[in-house]
C-alpha cells in the first residue's frame, strides 16, 4: 500500500471508531509506531482535525466527515455477501436496515462496479439446512441490539421450551448469540436471579425500558461463553474411524468436540471431548460400521444400548 492510499485508509479508520490507539493502527496497516505518528501529523497538516490524547489515542473532531467513500469492487462484493447472509440469518427488523445501507453503498459505486455487483447478485444464493429465524412473525432482533448497546433493561413475554409455560421477565441483556439455527439473547433474569438464555422465536413480546443497568456487574458475552466452556463437565472419547469416511466428518467433528487425530493407515484414531455420551453416541451411529469406539467403556455401553433399542424397535414392524 502506497502512502496516499494508507493516509486515506487511516482517515477512514479514525472515522469508523470513537477513539483509535496508535498501536491499533500500526497493527492494522503493518507499519511502525513512528510511521503512524508521521502519518497522523501529515493528516493534521493537511487540514484534518485529528485530536490526540496522551495515553488514550486519536479521535476526529466531532462534525468532520469525509466525502462519500469509494469502495473497491472486492469490498462491494463482500458487502453483497453480507446482505445475502443477512437475509437468511437475521429477522426483518435488521434486514430492512441492512438493505437500506446497501442501497447507499451502491450509490457511491462507479458504474462498472454497480454492474458487477448487480450481476453477482443474480448468481449467489444462501441455502440453510434448517428453517431460519425470520420465519417467526416476531421481529425483535433490532430492538434487542439497541438494548445490548444502550445497557437497557428489557421486558420479555416468554414461552419456555420444556414446560411450555408463559412468563414475564425483566432481563439485563449482555449479548446476542446465534447457534442452533436461531438467535438467542443472553442476560441476567430478575425472575430467576441468574443468567439465562432466551431464544428469540419463543419471545411473545418485547418492551424496551428506559431504565438502564450497570454493565460492570456482568461479564461480556465473550467472557460468559468462556465461563460456560470452562465449567462444562467434559469427558474424553477415543474413536477409530475408517479412513474412507474421514472426509465426511470434517464439518461435524468440530461441532462434536474434536481435539486431535492420529493416522493408523487404514483408519484414523480421533480424540474428542464431549459433555454428553448419549448425544455423542447418537452422532457416531450415523456412520454405522465405519466407526468403532476405542474408549471409554461407558461410551461403548451407550452405543450398545442404543443399537439394541434400535434393533428391537425395527423388528416390531
Amino acid at each position: 500500500m502506497n502512502r496516499i492510499d494508507r493516509l486515506h485508509a487511516i482517515l477512514t479508520h479514525l472515522q469508523s471508531k470513537k477513539k483509535v490507539t496508535a498501536q491499533e493502527m500500526a497493527d492494522r496497516f503493518n507499519i511502525s509506531l513512528r510511521t503512524v505518528y508521521r502519518d497522523v501529523k501529515a493528516l493534521d497538516e493537511s487540514g484534518v482535525p485529528v485530536i490526540g490524547e496522551a495515553g488514550t489515542g486519536y479521535t476526529i473532531m466531532e462534525g468532520y466527515r469525509l466525502p462519500p467513500v469509494m469502495f473497491t469492487q472486492e469490498e462491494a462484493s463482500a458487502l453483497l455477501l453480507g446482505a445475502k447472509l443477512a437475509e437468511r440469518f437475521t429477522d426483518g427488523s435488521v434486514k430492512r436496515h441492512f438493505h437500506a445501507a446497501l442501497f447507499k453503498i451502491k450509490a457511491v459505486l462507479r458504474s462498472p462496479d454497480k454492474e458487477y455487483v448487480d450481476s453477482l447478485t443474480e448468481h449467489i444464493e444462501i441455502l440453510t439446512r434448517y428453517a431460519p429465524d425470520n420465519d417467526s412473525p416476531q421481529q425483535y432482533l433490532s430492538m434487542l441490539q439497541q438494548a445490548v448497546v444502550g445497557k437497557k433493561i428489557v421486558q420479555l413475554h416468554y414461552r419456555s421450551n420444556l414446560k411450555e409455560e408463559v412468563t414475564r421477565r425483566r432481563v439485563e441483556p449482555i449479548g446476542l448469540l446465534h447457534y442452533g439455527s436461531a438467535w438467542h439473547l443472553i442476560g441476567w433474569c430478575h425472575l430467576r436471579g441468574d443468567y439465562r438464555d432466551f431464544r428469540l422465536t419463543r419471545m411473545l413480546g418485547v418492551i424496551l425500558e428506559d431504565a438502564t443497568f450497570d454493565p460492570a456487574a456482568h461479564p461480556s458475552i465473550k467472557e460468559y461463553i468462556e465461563t460456560l466452556r470452562a465449567g462444562a463437565d467434559l469427558q474424553e472419547a477415543i474413536v477409530l474411524v475408517d479412513k474412507r469416511i474421514v472426509k465426511f466428518l470434517q464439518e461435524q467433528k468440530y461441532l462434536n468436540g474434536f481435539v486431535s487425530e492420529e493416522d493408523l493407515g487404514d483408519s484414523v484414531r480421533m480424540k474428542f471431548l464431549t459433555s454428553s455420551f448419549p448425544y455423542f453416541a447418537r452422532w457416531l451411529l450415523m456412520y454405522t460400521d465405519a466407526i468403532r469406539v476405542d474408549s471409554p467403556e461407558l461410551l461403548k455401553s451407550e452405543i450398545k444400548t442404543i443399537s439394541e433399542k434400535l434393533s428391537v424397535h425395527h423388528r416390531s414392524y
